[in-house]
């Protein structure tokens, strides 16, 4: 008789906020951002998962909201790969158990590194471990260094493991150049670096209906302002529910139409039905072109055509490509 595979546990969602929460107490934790869940981070999350297994423990990510940055230089917008729901979601396809998510403010910005040892990682959730990458820094004035977490490890008794450089191609993975690759058009590049499609989820508005008048009726979306991907047209695969559509879509101003307003519309392949009021995944795939003002409306329509026939081929090079990603709760 073949044994049934277990149903997995959900993946549970801790508030730093919430001490009456204790489902991830004794847990070995990857502590970090996590900012676009890249190839650098699944090394740590990697770590982590591997030191439970180990100790027969649950595994967890311990991560911060707002980002850290966003607290210190609030005036300066910031363009995150993830907003927390998206990380959150990242994160439970790893195979951990959980996230804790602490919030970042001007008590916790304050925590000297022994208190942030002391009072969260032993006092509030008795870790059994804790992985982190070769430059990760915590505390106040960051002086909580690598060397120093290993060293409160060994003293109070729970596991650390330092997770060195994480390199593709010979540079590092780090969130700073996937922006510089996004906000480049140079999609590819950002997605080899991530190890997924780099993807955006927002609610459909309503727009001015003008691309069903054109004959490419559109999902709107606004993203966050802070978005710094290029402005161009690009081909995607739309996530709505369980179902994947290919589509093509343009991010920007519209300069044929300019109304100031920045959009992500999105026209989906061999799709019929009013997705208006529901959130959808759009993954980017591929890189078309920059946007363009045409000196007719005709001109403009022949582009559209063109950019389909370019999206269509691009997504069928890539049939399988979609960011793997976890339920949670609320």
């Amino acid at each position: 008789m073949t044994e049934q595979p277990q149903p997995r546990e959900p993946f549970v969602v801790v508030r730093g906020e919430a001490p009456a929460d204790h489902a991830l107490d004794g847990a070995v934790v990857a502590i970090g951002n996590f900012d676009g869940v890249h190839r650098g981070h699944r090394a740590v999350i990697a770590a982590a998962l591997a030191r439970a297994k180990a100790l027969g423990r649950k595994a967890a990510a311990l991560t911060f909201e707002p980002h850290p940055r966003i607290f210190f230089r609030p005036d300066e917008p910031l363009f995150r790969l993830t907003d927390e729901r998206a990380k959150l979601r990242l994160l439970a396809a790893t195979g951990l158990n959980g996230a804790i998510v602490l919030r970042f403010d001007a008590a916790l910005a304050g925590l000297s590194a022994q208190d942030f040892v002391a009072r969260i990682l032993v006092g509030r959730f008795a870790v059994a471990g804790v992985a982190i990458g070769f430059d990760f820094h915590f505390g106040l004035n960051r002086a909580g260094s690598p060397d120093y977490l290993a060293a409160q490890g060994a003293k109070r008794g729970f596991a650390v493991d330092v997770v060195p450089r994480f390199e593709d191609a010979g540079g590092p993975v780090r969130s700073g150049p996937i922006r510089a690759a996004l906000a480049a058009g140079r999609v590819a590049q950002a997605n080899e670096l991530l190890g997924y499609p780099w993807f955006v989820s927002a609610e459909v508005v309503h727009g001015d209906k003008r691309g069903r008048e054109l004959g490419y009726p559109t999902a709107n979306l606004r993203l966050d302002p802070a978005c710094g991907l290029k402005h161009g047209i690009y081909a995607v695969r739309v996530g709505v529910g369980e179902r994947r559509y290919d589509g093509v879509a343009s991010f920007g101003r519209r300069p044929m139409f300019d109304q100031g307003t920045v959009l992500l519309e999105v026209f989906l392949f061999d799709f019929s039905g009013d997705l208006y009021g529901e959130v959808i995944d759009v993954a980017f795939i591929d890189w078309i072109r920059p946007e363009l003002k045409f000196d007719s409306v005709e001109d403009l329509v022949r582009r559209m055509n063109e950019d389909a026939r370019l999206a269509r081929a691009a997504l069928a090079a890539a049939p399988d490509a979609f960011p793997k990603l976890g339920s949670i709760s609320g």
